[in-house]
């Protein structure tokens, strides 16, 4: 019999419904896998008797002859960015270390609905501040795809949303939620192999969903594949009265709608994506996907995005001036750790507790934001940043009068080492460059593999969408997969 590992979301529910298999069965196997692989520290904290207790009502449902729900039989993996009513829920920041919520987020909320079952939280970078899962305060999620130059360099896995792409793509869990702020779903997707999509701001309800940039976050899936990534996007969307960025509008049927004829679809190729020291293996995979855009009947046209150069600047002012506002909240007097030195006050207190419990990378971008917010720098740095992102937006608006969609590499380059770019801040930032415009328009985007690169590892191409249309990204996608044939996936070492 197959390994029911193997299977991705739509088997695990379509085998589920016609009785190929139990979800108790699926549930046992992805947990015995889950723990086989804590050499990835993909998970923080493993949560088997959730997923057990969804896997017994789909079974118990399907004896009793009644109709299953969507995602019945179906365990996933959790970010450690959702609040988890009586799981322990940190966002991998020793600040919030043994917090463990009384509610529940509202995505989370809406998968139990569905049907899902937990097999854990994931690792991630702290407070969702990275590109590489490195500044996780309970250790580096590694990668599961190793270079084959014959080394065994631990590769990083993406981030923040590390702990999902490693967990979806060694197949310790079917389906993943991952959050994206500047590209942190689909960088991730784009170095392991697997698919993602942040969908457009507001599809996602951000309730119960710990703050990074209140304006930028929003969740999605990670999955194997762009059919399964719909089916869980369903799920997870839909309009929420305590959030008020959910958009007041019906969820899609995505998964009804997926198509590969790109049939009359016009496909944007900016020009402002083709930035100096490009590998030339990203450039190569670029025009395949153009190629493969165009067999699947799209006409492919070139435009502009003129302010595209100014997006990284502008989010590096935005993006930690939101963080200094949201993280403000933790000081040791409602929640998480509280350091207090003998005879200490309570601005001592606050001190103490902040220095200890955020991270390097967290007090960079808190110190960031309060500098620029500031009196005397806010005209100069944040308002000019709203501007410029403002400008981008313009600039989307005006390609959207000559293409449907837009498509580019999701990263500059493929996974690299553990450690080869945590040094140099900047360097890690760069990684971000083709995903951040995007976040700072809050338009739909989906990282999809498009092959290896001369070391064995996957590198990912991005669509970008005109707002609300997560259709027409996701059928591009399908397109791309279908045409890619990418079936590689990492030997398992660990």
């Amino acid at each position: 019999m197959t390994d029911l590992t193997d299977f991705g979301i739509a088997g695990i529910r379509d085998g589920v419904r016609d009785g190929s298999f139990k979800a108790r069965e699926v549930a046992d196997a992805f947990i015995v896998k889950v723990s086989q692989a804590k050499a990835l520290n993909a998970f923080l904290v493993e949560t088997p008797e959730h997923a057990i207790a969804a896997a017994t009502a789909a079974d118990t449902a399907r004896a009793a002859g009644e109709t299953l729900k969507p995602l019945a039989g179906v365990p996933i993996g959790m970010k450690d960015l959702f609040c988890t009513k009586g799981v322990t829920t940190t966002a991998a920041s020793h600040i919030l270390e043994g917090f463990t919520p009384t509610y529940e987020s509202t995505v989370s909320q809406n998968l139990w609905d569905a049907g899902a079952g937990m097999l854990g939280k994931l690792n991630m970078d702290q407070f969702a501040m990275g590109s590489s899962n490195e500044t996780s305060a309970f250790g580096n999620v590694i990668s599961p795809w190793k270079r084959n130059d014959g080394g065994n360099a631990s590769l990083a896995p993406g981030g923040s949303s590390g702990g999902s792409s490693s967990a979806v793509a060694a197949r310790l869990c079917p389906g993943a939620t991952g959050t994206d702020t500047g590209g942190s779903i689909r960088q991730p997707a784009a170095f392991t192999g697997i698919s993602g999509i942040k969908p457009t701001y507001g599809r996602c309800s951000r309730w119960g969903t710990i703050a990074f940039a209140s304006s930028l976050d929003q969740a999605g899936p990670m999955a194997r594949d762009v059919k399964d990534c719909a089916i869980l996007l369903e799920a997870m969307a839909g309009f929420d009265s305590k959030d008020g960025t959910s958009l007041q509008l019906d969820v899609p049927k995505w998964e009804a709608g997926l198509s590969g004829n790109l049939n009359g679809l016009r496909v944007g190729i900016p020009k402002e994506y083709r930035v100096d020291g490009m590998p030339e293996e990203i450039e190569a995979l670029w025009q395949q996907g153009i190629d493969w855009m165009k067999d699947a009947g799209a006409t492919i046209v070139e435009v502009s995005l003129p302010h595209t150069k100014y997006a990284l600047p502008a989010y590096y002012i935005i993006a930690p001036a939101e963080a200094s506002s949201n993280l403000a909240r933790y000081d040791g007097v409602r929640y998480g750790i509280r350091d207090l030195p003998t005879g200490a006050g309570l601005q001592d207190m606050y001190a103490a507790t902040r220095a200890d419990g955020f991270g390097p990378e967290v007090k960079r971008r808190i110190m960031i934001g309060t500098y620029v917010l500031s009196a005397g720098f806010y005209d100069a740095y944040y308002t000019q940043a709203q501007k410029v992102r403002t400008l981008i937006a313009r600039d989307f608006a005006r390609a959207w009068e000559t293409c449907d969609v837009l498509l580019t590499p999701t990263a500059p380059s493929a996974a690299f080492a553990l450690g080869e770019k945590s040094a140099d801040p900047i360097a890690m930032y760069l990684n971000d460059v083709f995903t951040v415009p995007s976040s700072l328009a809050g338009l739909p985007a989906m990282s999809v593999p498009g092959g290896l690169d001369k070391q064995g590892l996957p590198l990912g191409l991005q669509i970008i969408g005109k707002p609300l249309d997560e259709q027409g990204v996701l059928n591009a996608g399908l397109a791309i997969e279908q045409r890619a044939g990418f079936t590689a996936r990492p030997e398992a070492w660990w």
